[in-house]
């Protein structure tokens, strides 16, 4: 028996449909006949016969089709004999179905080191799923379908993953009786690699409910000085890419754009940094999620209560009722910088329905509110929203009258004691002081006092020590008392004698 041969396809095992493909067949010895044998059949799929030994012979296929997808083997004959097979070759020709998708668990970057979950799925039923890096012609991973809410997948585990390493993927699929006939190729899906630089935010201006057919603009920023900036959204398998700009000193921001709002829309986006120095993208952004109403035929119902009027502190509550099933309900605020409000959907006589406690109310809820509805399947794509409830806040709740009306009342009591309390110190007072200058006014000595009937002379005369304690200009216009008695002398008085 004579050495194999060696089999293989110029430019490579895997071929699109129509794509051209040469077959060769290479031994070391002279041969005068190759043959080249398709698996399944029995006679030499082609031939090949040589006028004078030769060592190699080529099959080519012009166009290829499903039909030439399989698995192939030749042997040469020469004087001395047949030769043993060579080793097979299977011939894969990809695009006979359509693409299945790609994404990855929870987005397309993953933390140096780290393992990423892929899930490749399709609505068709294929058996088997393959993951294959970009560039390679051989299978890197396979993995059989699992069913999942009608569709197939396959959930394949890639890692440690690493930098300075091609992390650029794609996956088919394909059924167990046709192993060599494959799917188009899916999307072609980039793994970006994290580090520890630190996060940007991610924003937008407008509301994040985009309605069909609008578009929003979301902000990547950061206060780092990064070169780039990536969007991710969770189960895609893009990730766009953009320059940074500075639109003041000391930020560094990209916008992403999504035109022409739609349900693809709809889902969780994240952003990343990167320097260009750098292989490494920062940690991840907060999440920011991107609702698409109207996708789903239900519209809730919205009520307020106590009424859409309501006193300052008074508690208020926003009924989101749906006659559809609905899993979880959304209240959103217009203008709102927050995102909408989520509860989980209670069943209630038939129908869904949550119930959102907004609390004591202020003026900061004064606004118009609309609710959605959502289901687990497919929680970024909403219901046609509620009418508008438009919530007034105005006066203050009678609970908080009483009490003010308790606090003046208070108040106004303690004033009056306050005064009542002043005006008996200033009355105590001035009494000290009447009594104190009763008290200073000096009397004759030997005397014990002025009698009742003089102290109305004793008011009007001063006697000539008293002058000093008098103003100045006053002391002219005294005229002592001893020198009026001086001057007028008073007459004696007659003896009488009294008779016994």
């Amino acid at each position: 028996t004579l050495p194999k041969p060696r089999l293989w396809a110029d430019p490579g095992p895997v071929m699109s449909l129509g794509a051209t493909v040469d077959i060769w067949c290479a031994w070391t010895l002279g041969a005068q006949q190759c043959h080249l044998f398709k698996e399944g059949i029995s006679v030499p799929w082609r031939s090949q016969m040589f006028k004078t030994p030769m060592n190699t012979a080529m099959f080519s296929i012009p166009s290829v089709t499903e039909h030439d997808a399989g698995r192939y083997h030749c042997y040469y004959k020469s004087s001395t004999g047949r030769s043993e097979p060579s080793e097979p070759l299977e011939l894969v020709v990809i695009g006979v179905y359509s693409k299945p998708s790609l994404s990855a668990l929870p987005s397309p970057v993953v933390p140096s080191g780290g393992n990423i979950t892929l899930q490749c799925g399709s609505q068709r039923g294929f058996d088997r799923f393959i993951l294959t890096e970009e560039g390679g012609d051989k299978p890197t991973w396979t993995l059989d379908s699992q069913h999942n809410r009608g569709n197939v997948q396959a959930l394949f585990t890639v890692g440690p993953v690493i930098p300075k390493h091609n992390w650029t993927l794609k996956c088919y699929g394909y059924d167990k009786n046709n192993t060599q006939v494959w799917s188009e190729p899916s999307d072609i899906l980039e793994l970006l690699i994290s580090g520890l630089s630190r996060k940007p935010s991610l924003l937008t201006q407008q509301s994040p409910i985009l309605a069909p057919g609008h578009n929003i603009t979301l902000q990547c920023h950061s206060d780092l000085s990064y070169d780039t900036f990536a969007l991710s959204k969770d189960r895609a398998g893009d990730l766009p890419q953009r320059p940074a700009r500075q639109p003041w000193a000391g930020l560094f921001q990209a916008d992403f754009v999504l035109d022409h709002g739609n349900r693809s829309h709809g889902g969780r986006y994240r952003c990343y940094g990167r320097h260009n120095n750098s292989s490494e993208w920062s940690a991840p952004s907060d999440p920011l999620d991107i609702l698409i109403p109207g996708q789903l035929s239900a519209t809730p119902s919205l009520s307020v209560h106590p009424g859409p009027t309501v006193s300052s502190g008074e508690n208020v509550t926003l009924l989101c009722q749906s006659q559809s099933p609905m899993d979880t309900f959304l209240l959103y605020k217009e203008g709102a910088a927050d995102p909408p409000m989520r509860l989980r959907s209670e069943p209630q006589a038939q129908q869904s329905q949550a119930e959102f406690s907004l609390g004591a109310a202020s003026s900061g809820l004064r606004g118009t509110y609309r609710c959605y509805g959502s289901r687990n399947s497919t929680p970024y794509l909403l219901s046609q929203p509620s009418h508008a409830v438009q919530l007034e806040v105005s006066g203050l709740a009678r609970h908080l009258k009483v009490l003010i009306g308790v606090l003046v009342a208070s108040v106004l009591l303690l004033l009056l004691l306050i005064l009542f309390l002043v005006l008996q110190h200033q009355r105590q007072s001035k009494s000290r002081k009447a009594a104190q200058k009763e008290a200073d006014i000096p009397h004759p000595a030997g005397a014990a006092g002025a009698a009742p009937w003089d102290r109305g002379l004793q008011k009007r005369l001063f006697l000539p020590q008293d002058s000093e304690s008098l103003p100045a200009h006053t002391h002219s216009q005294l005229t002592p008392l001893v020198s009026q008695a001086q001057a007028h002398p008073l007459p004696p008085r007659k003896k009488t004698s009294v008779r016994g």
